[in-house]
């Protein structure tokens, strides 16, 4: 047959692909935008009762379900089970409760290897095949290439299942599957899924400023999640020549990219195209990067290894914190048990950022938080509390930013220097405390 014939023979329903789901399945998504549409995940949960340990898993959840509901999950629990691999302030709930189970890790090689592993069913979102047959898998790569692909090597993916979407952007680079590599294909028209932007403060502006001056020209950069991110962007004009390597295509890059500022020209691989693994963002990012030769999508598994990533020279690796302990150790993920987020892509840009010649990984973190009733706690800590996980070791931490000013150099410290030198970044009014701590765990006599 040729492609046109092997697309046709395999179009189906939604309905039709849940009917296939059986006892003990893990069925995952694709991420954030690429997931698929809600109509799946109800079908799926229209089945409840007559399945039994089948999971569920997604990485970033921008459509409404009942999967998502305290309620659903409750009822179908054993049947139906939610082990997602983020997270977001929406899901903290379930977690507490114990209604979802974390299932993430690093994104290098572990998510991609681990899902390609584990599936039976993978769902995503792609573009109508071109001329040649072939889909483009959109606003995110991430693994999915490896869990089509790999998984059925292994012999563990029992079937893909891809939403054929005419409004999903065309994304260049190894962004692209043969209608023959996939199972089946459900037509369905949507409005691609857009993700809301904090609004930066004073205090994102300030650490944003102090950022801003470690970068220089011809630096390539990656930025992280959050509102401290989005601040840096407009304190970049003025830079020149600027490359970008990151995993998530940063917010504003095409106001640098007209401005001139990011330009790309100077990255010793991957030169002249902005290199991420996904998109998270508006109509107007979408619209920039639809079939833009100078972006290029690749799976985690090639933009967030760190040998990739020190390829870059003067790599300048932008990553946010919870906490940062005496020692160096970054916490990004958990405050004790209670999950915050997941290690995403840090761990691998902080470390492939400190292999770069020229390169720095740099950690900002905010110096304290305010609790409801008003009171300060420090995020630069003696130790971290019990549970909470580390997502960069102290061995692999250089630079650490607040809004107080910039620690650097923390590779080439001791212990003891190390906890002097971020008291110093601490807020003003909890570093009397700090210091008396740091005394008595170093100086004890």
């Amino acid at each position: 047959m040729n492609w046109q014939e092997i697309y046709k023979s395999r179009q189906t329903s939604f309905r039709d692909v849940a009917q296939k789901i059986k006892d003990g399945d893990l069925v995952a998504m694709a991420f954030g935008p690429c997931a698929a549409s809600a109509d799946l995940y109800e079908d799926i949960c229209d089945r409840w009762e007559e399945l039994r340990g089948v999971r569920i898993n997604d990485a970033l959840q921008l459509r409404k379900t009942r999967l998502y509901t305290e309620e659903f999950l409750r009822m179908a629990d054993g049947h139906i089970n939610f082990t997602p691999m983020f997270g977001p302030a929406t899901l903290r709930p379930l977690y507490e409760k114990g209604l979802a189970e974390y299932f993430g890790g690093c994104a290098t090689n572990f998510n991609p290897t681990k899902m390609a592993a584990l599936c039976d069913v993978y769902a995503f979102q792609v573009t109508p095949p071109n001329r040649h047959g072939y889909v483009n898998l959109g606003l995110a790569n991430f693994y999915t290439r490896q869990v089509v692909l790999e998984g059925k090597a292994q012999g563990k993916l029992r079937f893909c299942v891809a939403e054929v979407n005419d409004q999903m952007p065309i994304v260049h680079g190894d962004n692209w599957l043969h209608v023959s590599e996939i199972d089946y294909f459900v037509e369905n028209s949507s409005p691609v899924a857009v993700f809301g932007r904090g609004v930066p403060g004073d205090l994102e502006k300030t650490i944003a400023g102090y950022v801003s001056e470690l970068i220089n020209d011809r630096d390539t950069i990656q930025m992280g999640w959050g509102s401290l991110s989005e601040a840096i962007v407009p304190l970049l004009e003025g830079k020149k020549d600027l490359g970008v390597h990151s995993e998530m295509f940063p917010s504003g890059l095409h106001k640098l990219v007209e401005a001139g500022i990011v330009t790309n020209k100077f990255k010793p691989i991957n030169t002249d195209k902005t290199v991420a693994s996904f998109c998270l963002g508006d109509k107007d990012m979408y619209n920039y990067i639809n079939d833009n030769t100078e972006c290029a999508f690749y799976s985690l598994r090639y933009v967030n290894d760190p040998r990739v990533i020190s390829q870059h020279t003067n790599m300048k690796s932008i990553n946010q914190a919870i906490f940062v302990d005496f020692t160096g150790q970054v916490a990004s993920e958990s405050i004790g048990t209670r999950l915050i987020s997941g290690p995403g892509g840090q761990p691998d840009f902080q470390i492939g950022a400190s292999l770069a010649k020229g390169g720095r990984a740099l950690t900002i973190v905010p110096s304290a938080r305010k609790g409801k009733d008003g009171t300060l706690s420090s995020s630069i800590v003696p130790y971290l509390p019990a549970g909470t996980q580390v997502t960069v070791p102290r061995t692999f931490v250089d630079t650490v930013i607040s809004e107080y000013g910039i620690c650097s150099g923390l590779r080439y410290m001791g212990t003891k220097d190390r906890a002097k030198s971020l008291i110093k970044i601490a807020h003003p009014s909890l570093r009397a405390e700090l210091e008396e701590q740091a005394h008595h765990m170093y100086w004890p006599d």
